[in-house]
């Protein structure tokens, strides 16, 4: 694929975490298809696995290594296969997402819920972050990290998940402090914050009709985001064209978050979601 040298990523090693389904998909296969060594990174490795046959037949250079980021052992051992195989690690896209707490209300939120959301896109992301910045700072040649926030997480918004929506807050804050502290030794780290987008992890709601309607209506662009429209911000940041932007999210929402902000949940829309979360997901438990 012909690329601009400025937006070159070719040769370079990223690991993708949460590639197994959704965008993490999109993710890694974008960043192989422009010459990039990527490592899948997830749980579920028989999905990795046919993934990478997939993308190697394709003539790709992938590979991928089973990995739960709640589990620092895990995190480190996934860095050094990494550097094993390929000497380095340039980039980092912590991808890994859940909600357990989906259309529950925060006062019904359990502790293991918000426990378990948080330790997937919180804490297992710092696991992935450390692990990186002291392998980027090591050799002295830096890398770029890329979290993944969300538009939830850039204000209050009531239906939206509770623990979701602070844990990606936090993301927020925790690439402006990590930008801050690396920055002067070549390590930069950015957020891309996704507005609505079809994935694993949101298809319950987005895959129906009402729901959907709901949502484009309050989308200053009519509808919600394509996978492939994340993959120029992706880029972007993976590559030297970004060598001066540092502790920045950057949302891609359609323009959601900069008009009247995220769309307000009806009654009926609350109500909706409890209907189309599935039975292994939280449901929502109305207030008395």
């Amino acid at each position: 694929m012909d690329t601009d040298p400025l937006f070159s990523i070719s040769g370079k090693t990223a690991i993708v975490t949460g590639a197994s389904s959704g965008l993490g998909v999109t993710f890694a296969q974008s960043l192989a298809e422009r010459g990039a060594n990527v490592v899948l990174a997830a749980r579920r490795k028989e999905k990795l696995s046919d993934l990478i046959k997939a993308m190697n037949s394709r003539g790709l250079s992938t590979t991928y290594v089973g990995c739960d980021v709640t589990k620092s052992n895990d995190v480190a051992n996934l860095f050094e296969e990494t550097a094993s195989k390929y000497g380095r690690v340039d980039v980092l896209v912590n991808n890994a997402g859940y909600i357990a707490e989906a259309g529950t209300v925060p006062e019904k939120i359990t502790d293991d819920m918000f426990e378990q959301t948080v330790q997937v896109n919180l804490i297992g992301l710092w696991y992935c972050c450390r692990e990186a910045g002291k392998r980027m700072l090591s050799d002295g040649k830096g890398g770029s990290i890329i979290n993944l926030s969300s538009v939830a997480g850039l204000n209050g918004m009531r239906g939206m998940p509770t623990a979701y929506q602070a844990s990606k807050g936090a993301v927020v804050t925790l690439t402006q402090n990590l930008a801050a502290s690396w920055a002067d030794r070549g390590v930069r780290v950015n957020a891309i914050a996704p507005g609505w987008f079809p994935s694993e992890m949101t298809s319950a709601w987005v895959n129906k009709s009402n729901f959907l309607d709901h949502i484009s209506a309050n989308s200053p662009m009519g509808r919600i985001g394509k996978p492939e429209e994340l993959i120029g911000t992706l880029i972007l940041l993976a590559s030297e064209a970004s060598s001066f932007i540092n502790g920045q999210t950057i949302s891609v929402d359609g323009g959601v978050s900069s008009s009247t902000g995220l769309p307000f949940f009806t009654e009926e829309m609350f109500n909706y979601m409890e209907r189309a979360v599935p039975k292994e997901m939280a449901k929502r438990i109305k207030p008395n």
